[in-house]
């Protein structure tokens, strides 16, 4: 079959194969095309090749029934372990090779799905910006003068240039959901502790989430039934009740307009007040709140103590391996060493943590809070000349979530924008991550 479509969605790929108009060989052998023709977006860690996935489709038993993902190609953020492939978390020298793959990975593979990739990111998983790699910077899907988002740039970059009909990313501070946004992909992030963290490098172990990058919600929400479960082995992981998608009795909007940033700035506004519209008339109750609580939650993420998680978590390689980590990350990482993050602040940010996750509980039960995914973009360039900033920007409305342990779905404001696509994230407490996909779900329905 030669007739490719420009994205790899799920439904095609399934029909395809039903059809008898394709075999996973053949696909495979697109998206190594696809990849040799996008090298220079930087996409790739581990690019797809014959040698990596030719075990996997050996691996897939004849009759489909019983493997929900039969064949489906999905990309590997390279912070995740896929046997006997490097991981590296975008830092060669740190770089090793498991002999087991990542919980959520086998869960996958067991379900039929075809392991393509590694895919780039924002080195140890820290930033939002899809920049800070050795391994060269992702260019956007749409523009590569604009960033990707990161840190998992590659895995939505993968998706959106249609060498996977899904991707794994990981989200700690919004990395799940930026790019979504930027690469006019849904990301979808499950509650703490609904996927496995086994095999995946910690960023800030407590709020790491293994996340996924779709075409579509249906997609992901798909995905997320094979992924999702409790792993013994991984003292993050939570069971949580399988709940009926339904709608949430009220949709929170900020009462004070958001923020936007850059260029671009007018343009990312009048897509967030079309996008408002279009949620009060959901036929859903519209409540405005002050979203002053959720930003005073996400200064613990970077001014609070909760950095020196990261630094706990990498401190070692940092230490004994000087000039091994990319510039800007490690000065992010030593941050967590300074004098001011004490035992005693960290106390002081926990008991803040907890007021923050009291209130957010009280004031979301039964309900969504809608905020814009980003209020802009930058250039490369820009980041470049400002790498701090201009990354702090990127994460105004995302930073809270994992520290208020709420779900995410980040949607695009219309699927079909390639020309500054803008995007809206759909928050919901952890137990009620059924109300968040009826939302979504229900906002997707009415685009123009």
């Amino acid at each position: 079959m030669r007739n490719f479509p420009e994205k790899l969605t799920m439904e095609w790929v399934k029909t395809a194969y039903e059809k008898g108009s394709l075999t996973p060989e053949e696909l495979v052998e697109e998206i190594i095309r696809r990849a040799g023709e996008t090298r220079d977006k930087n996409i790739w860690i581990t690019p797809p090749s014959r040698e990596l996935t030719e075990k996997y489709i050996k691996r897939l038993p004849a009759r489909k029934e019983g493997y929900p993902l039969w064949g489906i190609p999905f990309a590997i953020k390279d912070n995740i372990d896929l046997e006997y492939v490097p991981t590296t978390a975008a830092c060669p020298g740190f770089s090793y090779t498991p002999e087991k793959s990542a919980f959520v990975v086998e869960r996958l593979i067991q379900a039929g799905a075809l392991p393509v990739g590694k895919t780039n990111l924002d080195q140890f998983a820290t930033g939002l910006v899809g920049t800070r790699s050795p391994y060269g910077e992702v260019h956007n899907a749409h523009d590569p003068a604009y960033i990707s988002g990161g840190s998992s740039s590659g895995s939505a970059v993968a998706v959106a240039l249609g060498m996977a009909a899904f991707s794994l990313g990981t989200d700690t501070a919004g990395s799940g959901r930026v790019p979504a946004m930027l690469n006019t992909l849904v990301g979808y992030k499950p509650p703490l502790g609904a996927w496995s963290t086994s095999g995946v490098v910690p960023a800030c172990a407590s709020l790491d989430c293994v996340t996924v990058f779709a075409n579509s919600l249906d997609d992901a929400l798909f995905v997320d039934e094979s992924a999702r479960g409790y792993d013994r082995d991984c003292i993050w992981s939570v069971e949580y009740e399988k709940k009926e998608e339904k709608l949430p009795e009220k949709i929170f909007l900020p009462e004070k307009e958001p923020e936007f940033f850059g260029d671009n700035r007018k343009v990312h506004r009048a897509k967030w007040l079309g996008a408002a519209e279009r949620i009060e008339h959901l036929g859903i109750d519209v409540e405005y709140l002050d979203y002053k609580l959720f930003y005073d939650a996400a200064l613990l993420l970077y001014e609070g103590a909760y950095v020196a998680e990261r630094w706990a978590d990498l401190k070692d390689f940092v230490e004994k391996n000087p000039g091994k980590t990319f510039p800007v990350t490690e000065q992010i990482l030593k941050s967590g060493a300074s004098e001011e993050k004490t035992a005693a602040r960290l106390f002081e940010d926990l008991h803040k943590l907890k007021y923050y996750r009291h209130k957010t509980a009280e004031l979301l039960k039964n309900g969504v809070m809608v905020m814009p995914t980003a209020g802009g973009t930058f250039t490369r360039e820009q980041v470049r000349e400002d790498p701090v900033g201009t990354n702090s920007r990127m994460g105004l409305y995302t930073n809270h979530c994992n520290l208020l342990n709420l779900c995410a779905a980040a949607v695009p404001e219309n699927s079909r924008d390639k020309d500054l696509p803008f995007g809206i994230t759909i928050f919901g407490l952890a137990g009620e991550d059924n109300l968040v996909r009826g939302a979504a779900a229900k906002f997707l329905q009415t685009e123009p």
